[in-house]
């Protein structure tokens, strides 16, 4: 009966320490996952602040391509085409810019709208008429092709 008893003991404390073991498993595992779930919120935020950024990004990107497309238009025009009566060269040089002279009525017609001949590219040699004009994802900035 002793030993009965004596066995009886041992299996409720091996029980017990099973139990202790498992609540403390819990707890580690509960806290594993609190860790996991502030790095995943923190994951999912960044990763929709990124999305944010890269739709604008895109955006940008579409918005500079159709403007490269439309410059390169214009420098194809202007290489492939006779200049007409409006379209004048600036500084008089006979390289042609983007100079153009409005033709009104009298009092109007002496105004001119265009670069002047100090910001002409093509004068000043910075742009040759074969070069192609390359944007960068920022909207102030412009390259040229070689």
């Amino acid at each position: 009966m002793v030993s009965n008893r004596e066995s009886a003991r041992r299996s409720r404390m091996r029980k017990q320490k099973r139990l202790d073991d498992l609540t403390a498993e819990i707890a580690l595992l509960a806290e594993e996952n609190g860790r996991i779930s502030t790095g995943i919120n923190a994951t999912t935020q960044h990763f929709l602040s990124v999305e944010a950024d890269n739709s604008v990004l895109r955006a940008q990107v579409g918005e500079l391509g159709n403007r490269l497309d439309s410059l390169n238009e214009i420098l194809e025009l202007l290489t492939t085409t006779t200049p007409s009566p409006a379209i004048t060269a600036c500084g008089g040089g006979g390289g042609g810019c983007f100079g153009f002279e409005y033709e009104a009525p009298a009092p109007m017609a002496e105004q001119h709208y265009g670069l002047s001949s100090s910001s002409c590219f093509m004068n000043m040699g910075f742009l040759n008429h074969n070069q192609l004009i390359m944007a960068s994802a920022a909207a102030n900035d412009v390259f040229l092709v070689n």
